[in-house]
């Protein structure tokens, strides 16, 4: 196949870029904004069909959330139309698309974990254009697979993981959320499971595949934890023992856009369609960390 990967320079896209390397078989196309435009019709349509596209992994998005808030514009320009503009590029060219997307298309205010067929009810400007991007894609491109995500975090790029171990060692006490529940998700992980879908279509037309069953699945490593536990367990698997790190309640530490205060994503859909296993978040993120340190020495 030949793989288009659109935001190839954040998290997922980096995970995606150093993956690509153990699948030979495929030719891989990583751009970012300096390479093409996502926003740009043309250019879209034009790369596609030049490099005969057969699968479009759209990493790209406007993902700072309390930003969104007061650039509203800019972040549907990037979550809600160019989704639309690289699936309707898919569809005429006959390929299909994997779209990225978020916790924050629900309301955050369940206690059992979201199932792809609950209501959405988004409350920030983040949330309601991912939406939108959805919509969009599954519009234009029905063969489409969303892949909805939480807590993203990676080696790459600035994250909460990056923060937590930076200011860990930089303060002798740090406030963090305790009452907000969800999954952190290594982007590493997720990366697999998006070639894993990919390998499994890689072998007939989509459309013709009885294996390609299109529409929204959930992603997220296993388990369930607050940011508080989230930052005790980096910490601890850093060796970060000078910081007493203390619990807060939401509001009290108030931001720009609302945040689910439960965003747990059920995972039996992905599961059980594409035989994926999923790792523990512990397990993960002492990987990552291990990684991050060793090429900070």
């Amino acid at each position: 196949m030949n793989i288009l990967i659109t935001g190839s320079k954040g998290q997922l896209g980096n995970e995606l870029r150093l993956l690509s390397e153990k699948y030979t078989q495929h030719n891989f196309f990583l751009t970012d904004i300096e390479e093409l435009d996502i926003t740009n019709k043309d250019a879209v349509n034009a790369f596609v069909a030049d490099n005969n596209i057969n699968l479009l992994i759209n990493c790209a998005a406007f993902t700072a959330v309390d930003r969104a808030e007061s650039q509203p514009e800019l972040c549907h320009l990037l979550n809600a139309e160019a989704p639309g503009i690289l699936a309707k590029a898919m569809q005429q060219a006959g390929g299909w698309m994997i779209q990225i997307s978020t916790d924050y298309v629900f309301e955050g205010t369940g206690h059992k974990p979201y199932t792809e067929d609950l209501p959405t009810n988004p409350q920030s400007i983040y949330g309601k254009t991912k939406l939108l991007g959805e919509q969009a894609v599954m519009r234009e491109c029905p063969e489409s697979i969303i892949i909805r995500t939480a807590w993203l975090y990676s080696t790459f790029g600035n994250n909460f993981v990056k923060t937590m171990l930076r200011l860990g060692k930089e303060r002798e006490s740090l406030g963090v959320i305790f009452d907000q529940i969800g999954t952190p998700t290594y982007a590493a992980d997720l990366a697999e499971a998006i070639m894993h879908i990919a390998e499994a279509e890689s072998h007939s037309q989509v459309a013709q595949s009885e294996n390609h069953t299109p529409g929204i699945y959930h992603y997220s490593n296993e388990g369930v934890c607050s940011w508080y536990d989230f930052t005790r367990e980096i910490h601890h698997l850093a060796g970060i023992t000078s910081c007493d790190v203390k619990p807060l309640h939401t509001e009290e530490y108030p931001t720009p856009a609302p945040r689910p205060m439960y965003s747990v994503l059920d995972k039996t859909k992905i599961k059980q369609t594409y035989g994926i296993s999923i790792p523990w978040w512990q397990d993960s993120l002492a990987k990552c960390i291990s990684k991050i340190l060793s090429e900070t020495k």
